[in-house]
């Protein structure tokens, strides 16, 4: 055990390390002088779908040859497509590749110091996995979501919901866990979601998500509740299920790593502060502070906790090689994006709903909340998130783009960052979960019939 702890210390070390140098050869790239940007070929797409098409595909088929190549597949796709940018746009897509990367580190910093600092925490549900239990832990990520975020709610339930439902666990839980927890309860403040938090520094008031979306996040979420009681009473225990055990229902360890978290979570609300303090507008601040914090966490924190939790880096690896790729051949596939979307011809609250859902179920939802946003902006001729909110059509507009971000980040297991993590995590606990296809399979069973009538009932669509 002591071998395998100071293995991950080495790794955890050798990441922050690469993290910061790849963070600094970034900003360098970040601050090159840009040329007036050129109109993105379709072409270009073509890396970003092949890989989706990797994801999706190659492991149902060849999941031995995935399991060991994922990385290499993920890597070569992104580099391939950075080499071919650069070379068609030279100095003009470097800012473009430098600010990629920054994202990526402060997405991995996020994600994966979540990960981290969250398992140095044991939170013990001492009853075992029944559909009124499970509801009520799904209902409490819901809430959580709302202040610690759907990656920091996803990273700290994930494992206690595997435990209590050992011996009865099927891939509808890791679906239903993926679809409440690390997306849909996460609406109600700028701290819930990341696209939530980028219109927050946009300038949306930090209230505006609750009194505008919590009639959908109650529909939703309590839809979403609903079906996942009904399918899990089908479900049948067997001889490995958890006893039900004397005492509290529910006890919390790790109290050390509790005040970590909520040092991480200062260290996200410190970014924008920090930049504006210092004038260096392009210095992540936030994720060198969340890297550091997540590699004391592994100094520190309890080793009882970390061999109760199973605690491995496998899942934070896994993440970061594919979230490599898929950042990488995302970059023309969001400029085409920010390039196109105000020619969409999209003027209704339906039509920004479903698209912007649409496009967040595969690419990242906080970069096409900024786009549609933006849109928003040019359809009806504000200058800026409270002038488009001085009217009802723009707070309706508003509202579609931050609804069909959050939710449909959902979808699919790339649309938000916790729901390959969760993936990972139940994987490492030798649970089986959803293929991607799989997963789909579920997302438009369940979900997408789910937020089809809340939007139907309350944005008018």
């Amino acid at each position: 055990m002591r071998t395998r702890i100071k293995h991950t210390l080495w790794h955890a070390a050798a990441a922050l390390a690469g993290a910061v140098a790849g963070a600094l050869t970034a900003l360098a790239l970040a601050h090159l002088p840009a040329a007036a940007s050129a109109t993105v070929p379709a072409w270009l797409l073509v890396p970003f779908l092949g890989l989706l098409w990797c994801i999706a595909i190659v492991p149902q088929f060849h999941p031995h040859l995935w399991e060991r190549h994922y990385a290499g597949f993920s890597l070569a796709l992104g580099a391939f497509t950075v080499a071919v940018y650069a070379a068609l746009y030279g100095a003009a897509g470097s800012p473009a590749i430098g600010h990629t990367a920054v994202e990526y580190m402060q997405f991995m910093a996020l994600v994966g110091g979540l990960f981290v600092v969250s398992g140095g925490i044991l939170i013990d549900v001492r009853r075992p996995g029944r559909p009124l239990v499970n509801t009520l832990l799904l209902g409490a990520g819901a809430l959580l979501a709302n202040a610690v975020g759907t990656t920091g709610a996803s990273m700290l339930l994930i494992r206690p919901f595997l435990r209590i439902n050992r011996g009865r666990i099927r891939p509808f839980h890791i679906a239903f866990f993926i679809m409440i927890v690390s997306n849909c309860g996460g609406c109600l403040t700028p701290l819930g979601d990341p696209p939530l938090f980028l219109g927050y520094l946009k300038g949306v008031p930090f209230t505006w998500t609750f009194t505008h979306l919590w009639p959908y996040w109650l529909l939703v979420n309590g839809l979403l509740l609903a079906l996942f009681w009904i399918f899990d009473r089908r479900t049948q225990a067997t001889g490995d299920a958890l006893p039900a055990a004397a005492g509290p229902a529910v006890t919390v360890a790790g109290w050390r790593n509790v005040a970590l978290l909520v040092l991480f979570l200062g260290a996200l609300m410190a970014d924008a502060p920090l930049r504006k303090a210092t004038g260096w507008h392009g210095v992540p601040f936030g994720a060198v502070l969340q890297l550091a914090i997540a590699l004391l966490s592994l100094r520190t924190a309890r080793r009882d906790i970390l061999a109760a939790n199973e605690f491995t880096l496998r899942p934070v690896r896994e993440v970061g090689f594919l979230f490599a790729g898929i950042f990488a051949t995302m970059i023309p596939a969001l400029e085409f994006l920010q390039q196109n979307a105000g020619s969409f011809g999209i003027e209704s609250p339906r039509g920004f709903f479903y698209a912007c859902g649409g496009l967040s179920a595969v690419l990242d939802n906080a970069p096409t909340y900024l786009s549609f946003l933006q849109a928003a902006l040019g359809a009806t001729g504000a200058a800026d998130p409270a002038a488009l909110l001085a009217t009802a059509h723009g707070n309706a507009l508003l509202a579609a783009v931050s609804a069909g971000a959050v939710f449909f980040g959902a979808m699919t297991y790339i649309g938000n960052g916790p729901n390959f993590m969760v993936k990972a995590v139940a994987e490492a606990a030798h649970v089986r979960t959803p293929t991607f296809l799989g997963y789909m399979g579920w997302s438009l069973l369940v979900l997408l019939p789910v937020l089809a009538l809340a939007f139907r009932l309350l944005g008018g669509g």
